[in-house]
């Protein structure tokens, strides 16, 4: 009889313990609420949507763009040591950003891929579009052509930089792209740089990763580029392994500087068990302080700066 009671016990609290995890289990599934306008979150390898949200709305993708200008400067097999200058053609008209690439310096077109990729340098993407065989022009027309041979037909270009709004996407086409760009290992390799340096007029100049993630090595990322001007918003795609499963994740129209990076680890914590251990302490925004009036006045200040600065 006691043997019984046992016995009784054990399936009681089996039952029980079976009734909680299956409860945990199905929070598990319970989708993230991100920031992002545009989300999709897809299995590299099988193809399957694991999220998404807008996905199919055509959006301007500011620096996204230059992943594009990489994969047509790589594909067309130019010569990665050729020196390209720096011309006044480089200089951004549209939304007046600076650049430390200064007019008449030189760069290898190798170099120029890299700081267009990690930095999302705009004088560097505009350098490559321009020294394309036909000019410009006929780099754009390439941009196209490549955008409706991947079946992205929510894209459309003007310019190889993305500091034009007119240079839009969806979601679901910057996954395809993501998925073509991520076949090329000089992309893979340069997207995911933390930081790279080259001389200008002599002098070395260190240029690091615009995505945080990348340079913060946690994260397993083969491929980054993110992208950002007023019309856009914050936006990121990136490729990442999460426990092994290489997943694709693209994010348009971020608000905020930091939004996107925290979407990003939302996600993770919800495919990843074990990064969900600290999603609170990593994924929680810091408590606002009061502000002084001299930190208001400071903050005026680098809001004014970080017009002139190059678009992310």
């Amino acid at each position: 009889m006691k043997s019984s009671r046992v016995w009784t016990a054990v399936a009681a609290f089996a039952l029980w313990w079976a009734t909680v995890t299956g409860a945990y289990a199905a929070q598990d599934r319970t989708e993230p609420k991100l920031r992002s306008s545009a989300v999709l979150v897809m299995d590299q390898e099988t193809g399957e949507v694991l999220l998404s949200q807008n996905s199919e709305k055509a959006l301007p993708i500011a620096s996204l763009t230059k992943l594009m200008t990489a994969l047509i400067t790589l594909e067309a097999g130019l010569d990665l040591d050729e020196q390209i200058a720096i011309t006044e053609e480089d200089i951004d008209t549209l939304k007046g950003t600076s650049s430390r690439l200064r007019v008449g310096s030189r760069f290898s077109r190798d170099d120029l891929l890299k700081l267009a990729l990690m930095a999302s340098e705009n004088r560097a993407a505009s350098a490559l579009g321009r020294s394309f065989p036909g000019g410009k022009g006929a780099f754009v027309a390439a941009m196209n052509a490549k955008a409706r041979e991947l079946g992205m037909h929510s894209t459309h270009f003007v310019e190889p930089t993305g500091l034009s709004s007119a240079n839009v996407s969806s979601a679901e086409d910057l996954a395809k792209l993501v998925r073509a760009a991520h076949e090329l290992p000089l992309i893979r390799e340069y997207s995911t740089m933390p930081q790279y340096q080259v001389k200008i007029k002599g002098r070395p100049a260190t240029f690091v990763n615009t995505n945080a993630l990348v340079r913060s090595g946690q994260w397993d990322i083969g491929l980054s580029k993110t992208g950002y001007i007023s019309e856009a918003g914050r936006c990121l795609v990136m490729q990442a392994k999460f426990n092994a499963r290489p997943v694709i994740i693209v994010l348009l129209d971020s608000f905020g500087k930091y939004t996107r990076v925290a979407d990003a680890k939302r996600i993770r914590a919800w495919l990843d068990p074990d990064f969900r251990l600290n999603s609170e302490r990593v994924v929680a925004s810091k408590p606002a302080k009061a502000k002084t009036a001299k930190k208001v006045a400071t903050k005026k200040k680098r809001v004014r700066t970080q017009v002139k600065r190059a678009a992310r």
